[in-house]
């Protein structure tokens, strides 16, 4: 390890283990968030012509644990969501608690000085590896607040946003 990399490990905002515990906090409550929804609402019920609940969790698992594998092993993953199909809520639940795990086993080999490193995440999307997670994480937030709207419009109260 350099001066330059010790430095920047010293001198961070935030640890490699203190950003994973924010982002399992946000997946945990987009795990809660599924649970709340009915069970024919979660693959059938849309707004606007927006995909159904069902279809925007399916995109966060192609990219939340795949990313992470990627950044970790430097093998490009190609992201593919042409051929998703609505699956159940126990189908989605199963395949998020997978993807829980995958990224806690992934994220352990990937080194605080890389965090800097400019990557091509799924060989398309420039960037770092920090901004890279952050997006990730973006992506999650935004597509857990459409599915808020689908639970209030059912009549339903999601989780609290802020009870990670």
């Amino acid at each position: 390890m350099n001066n330059t990399t010790t430095a920047q490990s010293v001198n961070a905002v935030i640890t490699s283990e203190e950003l994973l515990h924010h982002w399992q906090g946000h997946r945990s409550l987009t795990r809660r968030l599924i649970v709340a929804f009915p069970e024919k609402e979660f693959t059938e019920f849309s707004i606007g012509g927006m995909r159904t609940a069902s279809a925007l969790m399916e995109e966060l698992l192609h990219i939340a644990a795949p990313g992470i594998r990627e950044i970790a092993t430097r093998e490009t993953i190609k992201a593919d969501f042409s051929h998703a199909q609505p699956k159940s809520k126990t189908e989605i639940l199963k395949l998020w608690d997978e993807a829980t795990e995958e990224i806690n086993h992934y994220w352990a080999m990937i080194p605080m000085e890389r965090f800097h490193e400019e990557i091509l995440a799924f060989g398309m999307y420039p960037g770092s590896v920090w901004s890279s997670i952050f997006y990730f994480i973006d992506n999650e937030i935004h597509h857990r607040a459409q599915a808020y709207v689908y639970l209030r419009a059912l009549g339903i109260e999601p989780p609290a946003f802020y009870e990670r």
